[in-house]
């Protein structure tokens, strides 16, 4: 009966209504997709849901009410837990910048990939550290808030100058975002929570490396200050040891993580290069006692 009813009273303007409503919605989320609010947003809605949907199949009417008072006071509370994220909504709307965040196509991707290589490779040489984040699903824009923001094109030649040793922001991280430039510059990133790490001494740049692939799905670039070791931190691991060749292997196989072939290869060659280090502190060892 109820869809007959919604039939009859069907018109232009209903749809319309629909639709505008249904847009609102969507470029919300747009906004929000990546930040640290969606989650909060998703914890909202499954615990009120839940809530509803008990409510409703026991009739709980003292539940109904504080669920009904409940909607009311969030009404008043979403805008100021919110105040950051609207702030950025009229201020994207204000610059015409809202719709669909790019990701860079593969040619783009390529040339990103082989900028932030040959940065590295540079860098060992030198031995100058750096740390450079690669933003992909998860959204950093927390993060980039701490440090200094550029939009800046990546080109090797301003990563060498960014992480230069008497340059301002050498000590923080670049975090680049998912439209392939670098958003900021100087960030300071969380340090990994796993206090006794297996494996050689490890620095503040590599405990932040693997501490914020702990909590996001990016891909963190490590030059280590102390050797000019270059690693790839990801998924809360670490890959050492790394040349020029290597790290576009990689990069290449975790930045187009939706080919499984590719994944696969990162997991044999993390087990490769884990089993060669545990045959060198064998070897080391075995010399010791001798």
């Amino acid at each position: 009966m109820d869809f007959q009813y919604a039939l009859q009273n069907f018109s232009l303007n209903a749809l319309a209504d629909v639709l505008i409503v249904a847009i609102l919605f969507f470029i919300v989320s747009l906004v929000l997709r990546g930040t640290q609010a969606m989650t909060l947003i998703r914890g909202m809605v499954v615990l009120l849901g839940g809530l509803a949907l008990v409510s409703a199949l026991f009739n709980f009417t003292a539940l109904q009410y504080l669920l009904t008072n409940l909607l009311t006071v969030l009404a008043i509370a979403i805008p100021v837990i919110f105040q950051p994220e609207l702030r950025r909504v009229l201020d994207r709307l204000g610059r015409t910048g809202l719709w669909f965040n790019r990701t860079p196509a593969e040619a783009e991707r390529q040339v990103l990939i082989e900028s932030i290589s040959a940065a590295a490779e540079r860098l060992s040489e030198r031995r100058h550290g750096a740390l450079i984040v690669l933003e992909r699903n998860t959204g950093l824009q927390d993060l980039m808030r701490t440090g200094v923001s550029l939009n800046a094109q990546v080109s090797p030649q301003l990563l060498l100058t960014i992480f230069w040793p008497k340059t301002e922001l050498h000590d923080g991280a670049v975090i680049v975002n998912r439209d392939g430039l670098i958003a900021a510059a100087g960030c300071v990133l969380p340090l990994s929570s796993v206090r006794n790490m297996t494996g050689p001494k490890l620095g503040t740049r590599h405990r932040a490396a693997i501490g914020i692939s702990e909590v996001s799905d990016v891909i963190v670039v490590v030059v280590s200050e102390e050797t000019g070791r270059i690693s790839i931190a990801n998924a809360g691991r670490l890959i050492t040891k790394l040349d020029g060749a290597r790290l576009r292997t990689i990069l290449t196989a975790l930045y187009y993580g939706e080919r499984p072939v590719n994944l696969g290869f990162v997991a044999r060659l993390r087990e490769a290069i884990q089993a060669a280090t545990g045959r060198n502190n064998r070897t080391q060892e075995t010399q010791k006692n001798l």
